[in-house]
């Protein structure tokens, strides 16, 4: 099963079991797959799903950032939820030494030899860690890396 047929599978029970949150929450992701489709004209993989969700959850977070600093815990409730739901669909996260030893395998396999080849070494590292990893703190530990 696909992970688009399974979130369409998550929409059809929680309809059955009217929980309207989690509804609400699938649904918006449900929506921004679409949009990609019908904008690119193209069959989402898990790997485009798996970058649509990430790029929810990240905007999520800022929106709690957002709230908490307006002092809206009610709003902010919702958006944690909502990140609750749309990371079941993500994969496992990646440990530690596990993404030392992925930026370790990018360097080497770009020939990096400085932070001017960062660009090189994310390109590598984005699609395989997609869903796995944030991107931002990959991000400094390339440079960290690269830097070093």
């Amino acid at each position: 099963m696909t992970l688009k047929e399974r979130v369409t599978e998550d929409m059809k029970a929680a309809m059955r079991a009217k929980d309207a949150a989690r509804l609400s929450a699938v649904r918006l992701l449900l929506a921004a797959m679409k949009q990609k489709e019908v904008d690119e004209r193209v069959e989402l993989t898990d790997a485009d799903v798996l970058g649509i969700i990430d790029k929810m959850v990240k905007q999520r977070r800022e929106s709690i950032a957002q709230y908490e600093k307006a002092a809206r815990a009610d709003l902010a409730a919702v958006e944690k939820f909502e990140i609750e739901v749309l990371s079941a669909y993500l994969p496992q996260q990646m440990g530690e030494a596990q993404l030392a030893q992925a930026i370790a395998a990018a360097v080497a396999e770009s020939g990096a030899s400085g932070v001017k080849d960062m660009g090189k070494v994310m390109a590598l590292l984005r699609p395989r860690l997609a869903g796995r990893a944030d991107m931002g703190k990959v991000s400094g530990l390339v440079k960290a890396k690269l830097g070093a």
